[in-house]
């Protein structure tokens, strides 16, 4: 054997003058290194690319997918709603305009009458923080279109004699009609789950768009112009 054969099998092997119990100590501490060593060889790390193999090629340990949270479908909007209705009176629908109603005066009036005038519809009432909102616009846009647009205002539920005061006090320059007891005129421009609604009317007498909820001075008069 080679110096350096010897040399190893010299640093292994038990020095002269130890005892017997020290030597069996020596070889006792030498297997359990050795043990150590195979432990850690096959701890389960990643493996290493293959010889030859870049870092990008070394192939790759995905991790367990996170359970996805759920996700919580979005209610429908109340126009989406009005037009998954059964029977709802939607755009691009004939506006059902042969109905007569009184106004908070007692006279009657015809809706058919304004045929050929951009329609405005507003449903509302006198307990309505929103619709009273909307008001002074609704006088504004009477005001600035008094030949091509009529506004309608229809209480849905008030009395004469709770509209005519209302109606003094905001000056409110168009017709407020009684819907009060009219279910079969609210129901053919239904359905009202809520005020205020609003229907747009072109000239020809289709329904150009309907509005649930609060309605601007500058929504209204977007899609009124085209119509005028």
């Amino acid at each position: 054997m080679s110096n350096e054969t010897d040399t190893q099998t010299d640093a292994a092997a038990p020095r002269p003058g130890m005892s017997r119990g020290q030597a069996a100590a020596w070889v006792a501490a030498l297997a359990v290194g050795a043990a150590l060593v195979l432990v850690l060889l096959s701890s389960g790390s990643d493996p290493a690319p293959e010889a030859g193999m870049s870092a990008a090629d070394a192939p790759m340990v995905e991790a367990p997918e996170a359970a996805a949270a759920p996700v919580e479908a979005a209610g429908p909007t109340a126009e989406e709603v009005y037009s998954e209705a059964g029977g709802a009176l939607d755009a691009g629908m004939a506006a059902p305009l042969d109905y007569t109603l009184a106004d908070m005066d007692g006279v009657d009036v015809s809706l058919a009458s304004f045929r050929g005038k951009v329609i405005l519809l507003n449903f509302w009432a006198t307990w309505c923080g929103p619709c009273k909102a909307e008001i002074p616009d609704l006088i504004d846009l009477q005001a600035k279109y008094p030949d091509d647009l009529v506004v309608l205002g229809i209480s849905v539920d008030d009395t004469p004699e709770q509209m005519r005061p209302y109606a003094e006090a905001y000056g409110i320059n168009y017709p407020v009609l009684v819907g009060n007891g009219r279910d079969d005129f609210k129901d053919a421009y239904g359905p009202l789950w809520g005020i205020p609604v609003s229907v747009i009317v072109d000239r020809e007498g289709t329904v150009h768009v309907r509005h649930a909820g609060l309605g601007t001075f500058d929504e209204f008069e977007q899609e009124i112009l085209p119509l005028l």
